[in-house]
């Protein structure tokens, strides 16, 4: 018998006997026998099904690409992300943020320029989303260490010319103007700019083209269906990329993703205006907003217009930004509206708006200047109706309330945000967010631009529109998160971090000497000199006290004089050894000082002894 007729003999009843099998079979399955040839078969075909599943995901696999945030994430501001892909690399953004209140004295900060400027080699350019301060901010002293080109809209471009100039490189820096669906080509890369809305014109998002895959980058956004300037984000650009081309990934906007529902259009803040401008009618306004806020300026010069006002500007950013708005066109300024602040007191009162910097409670600002009454050209008084258009940034509340309430102490009215539609934000809501991800389709999520609680709960939202968690990546500035178009996890982590700019001085400023302003700015300081003869180790003059910030010396002679006792004694009680020693010797009067300041006060002063020699 032939191995076919063995096979069906094996597995097949006989008509003799198919009748019992019938009948056998409602009780219980035979069991099928088979040959150790079919095994083989069996096990060999597996085998070759798994190799083709193994060729297929690794086909599959990309060129992995590298996105590294140096800022952004867990703070707001001093945005700055590294896309790295073979031997190419390119940087979206580069802003900076203000300082804390435990960083005094320091101006700005900016990310930590490290890991770039290991990899100059490797930079083929900076792309720039829009021109406010936290995407822009930071790039002067980018430029100054990285030379490479920069691409961005006509209006953000205009924007960097002008610190550039400030700064003296304006020469050196070659800044090429990119306009929405156009690109800029980054070695393996190209990014192609989107239109979308936000508080400042020409804002773009950006649709990455790696090996990998396409990443989408919002840039700071939100869905405006009747935006100032009349063009409206491109959701069909965003579908196309979700529906045809597929998006690997989206990092997108994280601002206002606790916030439910969908952001006002700019055109609401217009509206408030005409209502407030009837309201402070016979009274001078002035209006306090940011100085990017070109859409805004408009819409307050729009009101002006309406009602027969003349406008003039101050502050040192506004003047700059809007020069530029009126330069490129996009501002629109009807001849004889705009004043020079100069002429502001040959008009009544009630016939001028100003148009000022100052909305967060800047110290510096003019608005808190005339509130402190110390602004050389305005005085606050009783026919003052002032307008503070924005909402305090986190951290910025209780300046804020301090200039309202010195505003209202000399007579002024004030409009603040909670008051009245005066600000509108210029980042997405909930509703914007999910209309983003359901357009765009993304595989992986980053969430992006926003503290830890933002970020987290931009996350949540991605995952109840069905994202798998594993799919979602909550990063940290530094880390390294790769992906080859099947999977993406962080890697590995780079040097990242904060350099402080205290005037001239770019990250000279460190923890130490935050530390040192610190205590100096809680208990003082107390200096005690000591003037000592080299050959014979006596003491010849001191030693003497000088108190700054801790105590004030004459009502307080009898510390004093306790204090000088006991340096005094611990000096007499020094060998002659601990005399030459002088760092010994300082020690020595340090900690003696130190423990009866403590003892009698409770207070740690810093305490510098100076040894002089004669």
């Amino acid at each position: 018998m032939n191995e076919k007729n063995q096979k069906t003999k094996l597995t097949r009843p006989t008509a003799k006997n198919s009748t019992t099998k019938r009948v056998s079979k409602k009780k219980t399955e035979t069991p099928v026998e088979i040959t150790a040839k079919e095994t083989k078969k069996a096990v060999a075909k597996n085998a070759e099904t798994k190799e083709k599943h193994s060729r297929q995901e690794k086909k599959q696999r990309k060129t992995p690409l590298r996105i590294i945030p140096l800022g952004g994430l867990n703070e707001i501001g001093k945005n700055m992300t590294v896309f790295e892909c073979c031997n190419d690399m390119f940087i979206l953004d580069c802003g900076l943020a203000f300082p804390d209140a435990d960083m005094p004295g320091v101006d700005i900060v900016i990310p930590d320029f490290s890991y770039v400027e290991k990899n100059v080699n490797k930079v083929r350019g900076i792309v720039i989303t829009h021109g406010h301060e936290d995407h822009i901010g930071g790039l002067v002293y980018l430029l100054k260490k990285v030379n490479v080109p920069v691409y961005a809209t006509r209006l953000t471009a205009g924007l960097i010319e002008g610190k550039l100039k400030e700064a003296g490189i304006i020469n050196q820096v070659k800044i090429i103007v990119k306009k929405p669906r156009e690109s800029a080509k980054m070695g393996c890369m190209s990014v192609e700019f989107i239109k979308v809305n936000h508080s400042i014109p020409d804002a773009v998002a950006m649709a990455i083209h790696t090996p990998a895959g396409i990443i989408v980058h919002t840039g700071d956004f939100k869905v405006d269906f009747s935006p100032i300037d009349g063009e409206t984000i491109d959701l069909a650009y965003f579908g196309e990329l979700g529906s045809k081309k597929g998006v690997l990934a989206l990092m997108a906007d994280s601002t206002n993703a606790e916030r439910p529902g969908y952001t006002h259009s700019e055109k609401t803040v217009g509206e408030s205006f005409d209502r407030l401008f009837q309201q402070g009618e016979g009274k001078r306004i002035i209006i306090a907003t940011f100085s990017s806020n070109i859409h805004r300026v408009q819409q307050i010069i729009n009101s002006a217009v309406r009602y027969k006002r003349k406008v003039a500007i101050f502050g040192r950013s506004m003047v700059n930004v809007m020069n530029t708005a009126i330069e490129l066109g996009y501002l629109e300024i009807p001849d004889g509206v705009m004043i020079d602040i100069e002429m502001m007191n040959q008009y009544e009162n009630e016939r001028i708006v100003l148009i000022t910097t100052g909305s967060q409670g800047e110290p510096m600002s003019s608005l808190t200047r005339m509130a402190m009454n110390d602004h050389r050209k305005v005085v606050i008084t009783s026919r003052d109706f002032i307008i503070i258009s924005a909402t305090p940034i986190p951290g910025n509340e209780k300046y804020v309330t301090r200039v309202v309430n010195e505003l209202m102490k000399s007579g002024a009215e004030v409009v603040y945000e909670a008051m009245y539609e005066v600000h509108v934000s210029g980042h997405a809501c909930q509703e914007e967010l999910k209309l983003i991800h359901t357009l765009t389709k993304p595989k992986f999520f980053i969430p992006v631009h926003g503290e830890y609680k933002h970020l987290k709960k931009h996350a949540d939202l991605a995952y109840s529109m069905g994202m798998p968690r594993d799919n979602i990546i909550i990063a940290e500035i530094g880390n390294v998160i790769e992906t080859d178009g099947v999977s993406m996890k962080v890697v590995a982590q780079v040097p990242a971090g904060r350099v402080l700019v205290d005037g001239l001085g770019v990250g000279d400023v460190g923890s130490i000497v935050l530390r040192d302003r610190k205590h100096l700015a809680e208990d003082g300081l107390i200096i005690v000199v000591v003037a000592i003869e080299r050959s014979s180790n006596t003491i010849i003059a001191g030693p003497d006290i000088i108190s700054r910030g801790f105590v004030y010396v004459r009502e307080s002679e009898e510390l004093m004089i306790g204090a000088k006792i006991k340096l005094n004694r611990t000096l007499y009680e020094c060998s002659s050894f601990e005399m030459k020693e002088w760092n010994t010797l300082k020690t020595k009067m340090k900690e003696a000082l130190s423990d009866y300041i403590y003892e009698k006060t409770k207070r740690s002063p810093m305490i510098l002894p100076i040894i002089m020699e004669t």
